[in-house]
């Protein structure tokens, strides 16, 4: 039985303030411009022909994360891998996000 996927790759800008156990600059609050790709896949189209529609994605991660301090917007430490987590956990059908903050400096998270 096949699978389909699709994936789509988005940037948002968002300041972020790290609580950490040791002393680190990123505990300063700063920003990054942020490159999320997202992974979603799907035994099953939906009645439009999708596994998920590409504007949902975009619209799901820039509601929550676009021009904000992600203290404000995340219970959790705003790590890059807390929030490859958080997108897993809610875009629909999503198995794995990519979370750039910036280059060369990449976390990712998979639901096996």
């Amino acid at each position: 039985m096949g699978m389909y996927y699709v994936k789509k790759t988005l940037e948002v800008s968002a300041s972020h303030q790290l609580r950490l156990d040791y002393e680190s600059k990123c505990q300063n609050l700063h920003g990054h411009n942020w490159v999320i790709t997202v992974y979603c896949r799907s035994r099953e189209l939906d009645a439009n022909g999708m596994v998920c529609d590409f504007s949902k994605i975009k619209s799901l991660i820039k509601s929550r994360m676009d021009h904000c301090n992600l203290n404000e917007q995340f219970s959790f430490n705003p790590t890059a891998e807390n929030i490859a987590h958080w997108i897993v956990d809610n875009v629909p059908n999503c198995y794995r996000a990519d979370v750039c903050e910036s280059q060369n400096n990449e976390a990712s998270y998979v639901d096996d």
